[in-house]
C-alpha cells in the first residue's frame, strides 16, 4: 500500500544525533549522521558524518569518522580523515591520526600524531556499506 523509498544513507548528512550531558553510554555507537556528545562514551564510535564532543563530554575509546570538533575530553584513539578541530579547553590523550589538524591555543594535547596521506580512505560501517 505504501511503497517505502530505501535510503542510501546521503539524506541523513546534515541531521545531528545527540547525547545530553547526564547521559553515560557504555558500547559502541554507528550513525551515518553527525553526532555531537555532551555525555560520557564508553566504547568505539563510527560515524560517516562529524562528531562534536561538547565542553562537558567524555570518550573513552576509539573514534573514526570525517571530520570532528572536540571541546571536552578524549582518551585512546581517533582516526579523523579530513579536519580534527580540538579547541581551548580540549583535553586529548592518547593516538591522533588526521587529515588536517587544527589545535587552539590552551589545549591539553597528550597525544601521538600522525598525518595521514590523501587517498579515498573509506570508513566502513556495520552494515558492510561504506563511504570515502
Amino acid at each position: 500500500m505504501f511503497d517505502k523509498v530505501k535510503k542510501n544513507g546521503t539524506e541523513l548528512l546534515g541531521k545531528t544525533n545527540r547525547i545530553v550531558e547526564g547521559t553515560s553510554i557504555v558500547g559502541d555507537i554507528v550513525s551515518k549522521a553527525d553526532f555531537r556528545l555532551d555525555g560520557e562514551l564508553i566504547g568505539n564510535f563510527t560515524s560517516q558524518g562529524k562528531l562534536v564532543i561538547g565542553a562537558t563530554g567524555v570518550v573513552k575509546g576509539e573514534i573514526i569518522c570525517n571530520h570532528a570538533d572536540i571541546e571536552g575530553e578524549f582518551h585512546g584513539k581517533i582516526k579523523v580523515l579530513e579536519v580534527l578541530n580540538i579547541k581551548a579547553a580540549a583535553k586529548i590523550h592518547g593516538e591522533v591520526a588526521v587529515g588536517k589538524l587544527s589545535i587552539e591555543p590552551g589545549a591539553d594535547f597528550t597525544a601521538t600524531c600522525t598525518m595521514l596521506a590523501h587517498s579515498n580512505q573509506v570508513i566502513m560501517l556495520e552494515d558492510g556499506k561504506g563511504t570515502e
